[in-house]
C-alpha cells in the first residue's frame, strides 16, 4: 500500500479511480485529480508548499515533484506524463505535456501545453516553454515545433497509463 502523510496539518487529497504504486510516496498539502497514476518509487512531497495535479497524469517510477519553502508551489495540469526519474520542483506544469525521463524542471519555470522536455534536459527557474514545442538540453532550449506525430505521443502516453494502472488492479 502507497505511503499517504499528512504533515503541518495537511492530508493528501487523492480524487477517484487513482492508482498509487505500492512504495508510491505521497505528502502532505497535495490535491490529486482523478485517474491518477503515481508509480514504484515515486514521491509527492508538499511538506514546504501545495501541489496540485490535474485529472489522468501519470508520475513513472522515482520521479519527485516537490516544490520551495514559502516561495514556489507546483502545479500540474491534467492529461501529464511525468517519466521516470524526472524531477518537477515548484513549477507550473500545463496541461498535454510529456516531461521526458531524467529532465528536470526548476523552481518558476512553465511548461506550456502541448509542449515535451526531452529525456535528461534541464529546465532553469524562471523558464517559460513556449507551447506546442520541444525542449532539449542543458540548459534546455526549444529545437522545435510538437507537430502532429509528437502530439500524438503525448496523448497516448496519458492514455495508456491507467490501462497499465488496470492490469494491477485485477492481480
Amino acid at each position: 500500500m502507497a505511503i499517504i502523510k499528512s504533515v503541518r496539518g495537511f492530508t493528501p487529497k487523492i480524487g477517484v479511480n487513482c492508482f498509487l504504486a505500492d512504495n508510491a510516496v505521497i505528502i502532505g498539502e497535495v490535491d490529486m485529480g482523478d485517474s491518477c497514476t503515481v508509480w514504484f518509487n515515486a514521491v509527492v512531497r508538499g511538506d514546504v508548499h501545495s501541489i496540485s495535479i490535474g485529472a489522468n497524469t501519470n508520475i513513472q517510477d522515482g520521479a519527485i515533484v516537490h516544490c520551495t519553502y514559502q516561495k514556489a508551489k507546483t502545479v500540474v495540469g491534467s492529461n501529464v506524463s511525468i517519466a521516470h526519474n524526472a524531477i518537477v520542483h515548484g513549477c507550473t506544469i500545463e496541461d498535454n505535456v510529456l516531461i521526458g525521463m531524467g529532465a528536470i524542471v526548476m523552481d518558476n519555470a512553465i511548461i506550456k501545453t502541448g509542449s515535451v522536455i526531452a529525456a535528461g534536459a534541464v529546465v532553469l527557474a524562471n523558464t517559460i516553454v513556449e507551447e506546442n514545442t520541444i525542449y532539449a538540453g542543458l540548459p534546455a532550449k526549444k529545437v522545435k515545433d510538437t507537430g502532429e506525430n509528437m502530439k500524438a505521443v503525448i496523448e497516448r502516453t496519458a492514455k495508456n497509463y491507467p490501462m497499465y494502472a488496470a492490469w494491477y488492479k485485477n492481480e
